[in-house]
């Protein structure tokens, strides 16, 4: 089985091989998969962060040798806490990368993408951060636009959101939000909730389909049209600009001790 990396900013990856289908997730600089099936232009993917699959274009990832794929692995994962920065090593070959890229092998200000050696010098993350340090990076994402399947800066959803928050601080969670609602431990109250802690809501069908990080005083941020912060309370959310509840609180979540 092929693997492979990602070496662009941020691209789709779409529920069938075809441009026209829909973007179910997207796979951020420096994630790596293993590559299921090959289509024409696509492969079908199963992204090693998430374990989540779907198509990805070809053209728009890089494969790697078995060899420096292990070494990749066996390396502890770096993630750029930048909102934006720019890595190359030459004028024609310099992009920019955003908040939670991943950073390959990196020592010293340096990091490798396949055989290519690149420069970064800004704030990075290698290990499991504390609360202090969640909500910190979940505040840098405010006023994110809202994207079915976004992972960035430049487009997100509400489980990319708090799938990002969590990755930048050194912490797995599952792609979409009845998934994440696996994990965890079962908070009984809000009021045994700390901030970083994370809230599902659910539909008329009982289904989980949101999820938001809890602050501090009743305080949730959460992705509804941007990335924004409202109240939170045990009917649910709260929206301070409406002045109506917009999401049914189903279950509180603690992922960290």
């Amino acid at each position: 089985m092929d693997q492979g990396i990602c070496h662009l900013n941020c691209i789709s990856i779409r529920s069938d091989a075809d441009d026209r289908s829909e973007m179910i997730s997207q796979l951020l600089f420096g994630e790596t998969f293993h590559i299921l099936e090959e289509r024409d232009q696509w492969y079908l993917i199963y992204a090693d962060f998430d374990h989540y699959e779907g198509w990805v274009l070809k053209i728009q990832v890089t494969l790697l040798p078995h060899e420096a794929y292990k070494q990749i692995k066996a390396d502890n994962s770096h993630y750029s806490r930048e909102m934006i920065s720019l890595v190359g090593n030459s004028p024609e070959k310099m992009q920019i990368i955003t908040l939670g890229a991943t950073l390959p092998c990196y020592s010293k200000g340096s990091f490798s993408l396949g055989a290519e050696s690149l420069e970064f010098e800004g704030e990075i993350n290698s290990e499991m951060a504390g609360r202090k340090d969640l909500v910190r990076t979940a505040h840098k994402f405010l006023n994110t636009p809202f994207l079915w399947g976004g992972r960035s800066p430049f487009g997100i959803d509400c489980s990319g959101f708090t799938q990002m928050v969590y990755k930048i601080n050194g912490y797995m969670l599952y792609r979409d939000a009845h998934q994440q609602a696996s994990q965890g431990e079962v908070l009984s109250f809000i009021e045994e909730s700390e901030p970083g802690d994370l809230a599902f809501f659910d539909n008329e069908e009982g289904e989980i389909i949101h999820v938001g990080i809890l602050l501090a005083n009743n305080h949730i941020i959460h992705c509804h049209g941007k990335i924004r912060m409202d109240r939170i309370d045990h009917s649910g959310i709260y929206n301070v600009d409406s002045g109506r509840h917009t999401h049914k609180l189903r279950v509180m979540k603690r992922i960290l001790e």
